[in-house]
């Protein structure tokens, strides 16, 4: 099994490119501090039904150093963490949140720099009455999270590489890297202009300058 921690330093915009769109959450799912820290380890998911947290707060407890807690939840109108939620979740070594839901205490949150991913802040807290299972497959910003897939979020938003899939995505984004870091400006933009011009052709469109 890859570790999670070996996508660190790969860049959310690479593996978009490998994934495909069904991989890659919706753009409300943002940083709600910045600038943000990158954040990448295995999926620990949640669901969370309307207005109630308490499998996010069970899940604290529960998942490994390292994990991301990812939950589905899709509710606005209630808190599903505050301050000292995420203060015990990264005292527990927890990597970070995704979440498809708000939280609250922002400025707690922020000062402590726990990475959190969500839609947004709201002052007022869920309920806890509803137990679910933990570690189900779970839908989070419209993209599907099993427990164990890897979650790599940065400033541009949150990916999902299935686990299955980890080491051959690795190997596959770093190969991109290294080629990207030896092209110049000037060899992208040869390419690139190429690469335009084939494609207007073969649609009938306009020739270039020069052409």
């Amino acid at each position: 099994m890859t570790d999670a921690t070996e996508f660190e330093d790969i860049p959310t915009t690479t593996l978009a490119e490998l994934l495909g769109r069904e991989r890659i959450m919706d753009i409300g799912i943002r940083p709600l501090w910045g600038p943000p820290s990158r954040l990448a380890g295995p999926a620990f998911t949640v669901r969370c039904p309307p207005g109630d947290n308490l499998m996010l707060h069970a899940a604290i407890y529960r998942a490994e150093p390292d994990s991301v807690i990812v939950v589905e939840s899709g509710d606005l109108d209630y808190a599903l963490a505050g301050g000292n939620v995420c203060a015990i979740a990264q005292r527990r070594g927890i990597a970070g949140f995704v979440l498809d839901g708000v939280i609250r205490d922002l400025s707690e949150v922020r000062a402590a720099g726990f990475p959190v991913f969500a839609r947004g802040v709201i002052p007022i807290p869920g309920a806890k009455k509803t137990v679910l299972p933990l570690n189900e497959r779970v839908r989070c910003g419209g993209a599907t999270v099993d427990a164990g897939d890897i979650v790599v979020a940065d400033e541009e938003g949150v990916v999902v590489v299935p686990s299955a899939r980890g080491t051959e995505l690795l190997t596959a984004a770093r190969t991109r890297l290294e080629k990207e870091s030896t092209q110049t400006l000037d060899d992208w933009e040869k390419s690139h202009r190429a690469r335009v011009e084939e494609l207007l052709r073969a649609a009938g469109g306009p020739e270039g300058e020069g052409a």
